[in-house]
């Protein structure tokens, strides 16, 4: 994974391509410009952190058309659309669609810096949730079959005793598996043991 988030802009004007990569450039961020949607996609890879400028109207394949593949693909790249003045109700749809931001013709450059400023932040908050879900779905992955149905039964709020009985064994066996699932999964109190279990369970961004 890119330590350096890259900004994707995607326009069909040329100048607004430039100008717009001049602009992040002085600032020192990183970015790709594509000339249509249709580009974009042949090359980008999802590994990629960052954020997508997006125009909102381009012949062949719109703004709208690459926001529904992305989310059908299960991107999580925070997208903001370039809107002229006849498409902010496209640009509400968009953002129902999952969108973070859209900016209006002409926009002010420190504007737009702010609003990807913004969509950085969100795209690196989003993949370390999906870092820190896919540990604990490795801890989880890691316990034995018999740990793995103590460790449901526990953070189901279940006493040992009726674990006991529900598995058909004993209470002192349920405390030993028990006491392996906390050691793996790097918990010391119930309530830890509920979180590991509420927040594997969690969709992440971009899960449909």
């Amino acid at each position: 994974m890119d330590i350096k988030p890259t900004v994707f802009i995607v326009d069909d004007d040329e100048g607004i391509r430039e100008g717009l990569s001049l602009l992040l450039e002085t600032v020192g961020q990183a970015c790709e410009t594509y000339s249509s949607a249709i580009e974009f996609l042949d090359s980008y890879d999802s590994g990629k952190s960052g954020c997508l400028v997006l125009d909102i109207r381009m012949p062949r394949m719109t703004g709208l058309d690459l926001q529904e593949k992305l989310n059908a693909s299960g991107s999580t790249l925070p997208i903001i659309f370039i809107t002229g003045h006849g498409d902010v109700p496209m640009a509400v749809e968009a953002m129902r669609r999952g969108a973070l931001d859209f900016i209006r013709k002409p926009f002010r450059e420190q504007e737009l810096l702010d609003r990807v400023n913004e969509a950085l932040e969100v795209d690196a908050g989003a993949r370390k949730l999906q870092v820190d879900r896919q540990v604990l779905l490795d801890q989880i992955g890691s316990l034995s079959p018999r740990e793995k149905e103590v460790f449901h039964y526990v953070a189901e709020g279940k006493m040992n005793k009726v674990i006991a009985a529900d598995l058909g064994i004993s209470e002192r066996t349920v405390e030993v598996h028990r006491s392996q699932v906390m050691k793996k999964l790097g918990v010391r109190t119930l309530a830890q043991l509920v979180r590991v279990k509420i927040k594997s369970e969690m969709p992440v961004s971009g899960e449909r």
